[in-house]
């Protein structure tokens, strides 16, 4: 402040003025008690979003939780559906060998037999021809051997010896 220059020619005495009437008026009209309500109201507020807030983490934590235990779960079920997935077709493998080893056996037996038979039939036409070739043959011998005399002798003695069996 200058020497000559009066207290309230200074802005800061009206500051100060304006300081002392505002909390003043706020007294008098018991503002504080509306300022302390509003801002109890402020915090109660604030107090119920926190638990809240903290209600709400517990119950994602808990989800969370539950999330996790049912993913190894999951994953220990898909496990186990693997290992039995893993024998049963062991098993299938097992079994078809056994069921290849099994028709591989019949269709031996059926080879073999197949082969029996046509050996069977081989012979019998061996036989056959041979049979056919040995009548043709003695046919042809008895017809030189039956020309002449000595061939009539020889049906006459055959057909004797016929009547007499047929008698």
């Amino acid at each position: 402040m200058a020497s000559g220059e009066m207290f309230y020619a200074d802005p800061t005495f009206w500051v100060g003025c304006s300081f002392v009437v505002f909390v003043g008026g706020v007294v008098w009209l018991k503002a504080h008690k509306s300022i302390a309500a509003l801002l109890d109201a402020k915090s109660e507020e604030i107090r119920k979003q926190i638990e809240e807030a903290k209600s709400l983490r517990d119950e994602a934590e808990t989800l969370l939780h539950d999330y996790q235990r049912k993913q190894r779960d999951a994953e220990s079920d898909a496990a186990e559906i693997l290992a039995q997935a893993e024998s049963d077709a062991k098993i299938m493998i097992e079994a078809a060998k056994t069921d290849l080893a099994l028709m591989i056996d019949r269709r031996e037996k059926s080879a073999a037999n197949k082969i029996k038979q046509a050996e069977a039939a081989a012979v019998k036409e061996v036989k056959a021809v041979a049979t056919e070739v040995a009548i043709k043959a003695a046919t042809s011998v008895l017809a030189e051997s039956l020309k002449g005399k000595n061939g009539k002798t020889l049906v006459d003695a055959a057909i004797s010896e016929v009547e007499q069996k047929l008698h």
